[in-house]
């Protein structure tokens, strides 16, 4: 059972890495960002290869594949998702989508289709209770809560936090206030892909790299945000932890059913929290 708290642990860390992006853009654009399995995607395809290029160092990867996708991010935002402010959900669907689409299309001309298997960077095991646990996913919990509480700090004691938190409960009153909102649209969004980018690269090494691997990625972070409500830090924060215990659990008893457990719980929620959009 230890071995699937730690799985669960591990798979909500990166569902909040990937779905507090989600959050946020949705809870203050009105933007259903399908984009975001492209900035998930190519950050691991740039994270192969840039640590086949600078040998085998992974962090510094990491690193240089996030800063890396920041400019794709923006690029997104300024030229299509800008755009698109106010719309119908419809329209910011059928765009991201697209976006989406392109992006598969890309890597698959750039890197090929071919799998791409990345090993565990550390290696190493911790004894715990007689049971030897990975340190790898010991440290991407870790990294999960050391960033929602760095979050936490950055929305509430920074200038551009409480724009976006003041926006999230009313976007028109912040308007009126002369604050150019859509230009913190865009600081979120941005920051939204780098953390889409971080979960892909710190999830890459538990699992296979393929062109198409943001997409059910993505659905699973839709249920996050839709159980922990849109545009709810904490509640993100929560539900991604408890999605990735309920995965966890059910895959014990019902590999196959593991993330049908996730959207039978999602259609609970909306059963008794409809989502308002």
């Amino acid at each position: 059972m230890i071995y699937n708290i730690i799985y669960g642990l591990t798979i909500g860390a990166i569902l909040y890495f990937i779905s507090i992006g989600l959050s946020l853009t949705f809870g203050t654009m009105r933007v259903i960002n399908f984009a975001h399995t492209i900035t998930y995607t190519i950050g691991v395809y740039l994270l192969i290869t840039f640590v086949n290029f600078i040998k085998w160092q992974f962090y510094l990867g990491v690193l240089i594949a996030i800063l890396s996708v920041i400019p794709i991010g923006y690029l997104i935002e300024r030229f299509v998702i800008r755009r698109l402010y106010g719309e119908s959900l419809d329209y910011t669907f059928i765009a991201t989508f697209a976006i989406s689409l392109i992006g598969v299309d890309a890597i698959k001309w750039i890197w090929g289709v071919k799998p791409y298997p990345i090993s565990d960077p550390i290696g190493k095991y911790i004894t715990f209770l007689g049971l030897s646990l990975p340190v790898y996913r010991v440290l991407i919990v870790i990294i999960a809560i050391l960033l929602f509480f760095a979050l936490n700090l950055f929305f509430r004691k920074t200038i551009v936090g409480k724009i976006v938190l003041a926006a999230l409960e009313d976007k028109e009153g912040v308007r009126c206030l002369g604050i150019k909102v859509n230009k913190y649209f865009s600081i979120m969004f941005v920051l939204g892909s780098a953390l889409a980018a971080l979960g892909g690269v710190l999830y890459a090494p538990m699992s296979s790299v393929h062109p198409y691997m943001g997409l059910s990625v993505l659905l699973l972070s839709f249920a996050v945000i839709i159980v922990g409500g849109m545009g709810n830090l904490n509640g993100t924060f929560i539900s991604a932890f408890t999605l990735g215990m309920v995965m966890s659990i059910t895959a014990r008893y019902w590999s196959q059913g593991a993330e049908t457990m996730v959207f039978i719980v999602m259609a609970i929620v909306l059963i008794f929290r409809p989502i308002d959009i």
